[in-house]
């Protein structure tokens, strides 16, 4: 169930779709050439538009509040820090940092600025892999390269996605001034479920973009970046409308 709900989640994301919604629209060109012809034209076009900073910036705007960072004025004591998983690239041959996604990076090094803050803290790394290397075992290492005392650090390395990191720290954070790390864009639906939990959190959110920063003759050139940001945007909406799926089917799902 969990890897047919990943293997579907992906097909859905803005390039395979509309890259294999192309392929198929060409393999039946030969039949009926001019409206098939039309019609992948227009899903090319609309992969390169979604690929541009403008249309990324349109869609993600009003959905990075800094209200989500964490403000350390504001929380004199925080007792416990979860920093939750994100990308990796397993290969033993790299040091642990290297094996981290740049979105796994971003959210441990605002984790340790946090630890940094609060001495006293407890951070919980979080996060599955595969490969046998867990983004847990990857955050602990790296997280210890970087000066955080060994016996501080607390792994979750057997969830794999956010409902899963919730349902199996909650135990540990009951009654707890509890920072929650995570990416911007993904904050709201983790406090959804963790709070589902019965866990009230604070949010510390990382990995904010601003492609409205770029130069004008930046904004509608495609690039990667942009179709990532818009791909996670896509991810994190899909993933608000499985959990309303899920508690529709039954309320006490995630």
């Amino acid at each position: 169930m969990f890897e047919l709900k990943k293997i579907l989640g992906g097909l859905l994301m803005p390039l395979p779709l509309l890259g294999l919604l192309s392929l198929i629209l060409l393999i039946f060109a030969l039949k009926q050439r001019k409206r098939v012809i039309t019609l992948s034209f227009l899903s090319l076009a609309t992969l390169l538009l979604a690929s541009t900073p403008w249309f990324a910036n349109l869609l993600i705007k009003h959905n990075q509040p800094t209200s989500l960072a964490f403000n350390f004025l504001k929380h004199p004591k925080i007792d416990k820090i979860v920093v939750l998983g994100c990308d990796i690239n397993p290969n033993p041959a790299l040091s642990a940092n290297s094996q981290l996604g740049n979105c796994a990076l971003t959210r441990l090094v605002e984790g340790i600025r946090l630890a940094n803050i609060y001495p006293r803290a407890q951070l919980i790394v979080s996060g599955g892999g595969y490969e046998k290397i867990t983004n847990s075992a990857l955050m602990y290492k790296t997280a210890i390269s970087l000066g955080i005392n060994k016996n501080r650090i607390v792994q979750n390395p057997n969830a794999m996605d956010t409902a899963q990191e919730a349902a199996f720290l909650a135990s540990k954070l009951v009654d707890y001034n509890t920072a929650l790390v995570t990416s911007v864009s993904h904050m709201p639906r983790a406090i959804n479920l963790f709070n589902a939990q019965g866990i009230t959190v604070i949010p510390a959110a990382t990995d904010y973009h601003n492609f409205a920063a770029y130069p004008w003759y930046k904004q509608l050139i495609p690039n990667a970046k942009a179709l990532l940001v818009v791909t996670q945007f896509a991810h994190e909406v899909l993933g608000d409308t499985w959990i309303k799926i899920r508690r529709t089917i039954n309320p006490e799902a995630l």
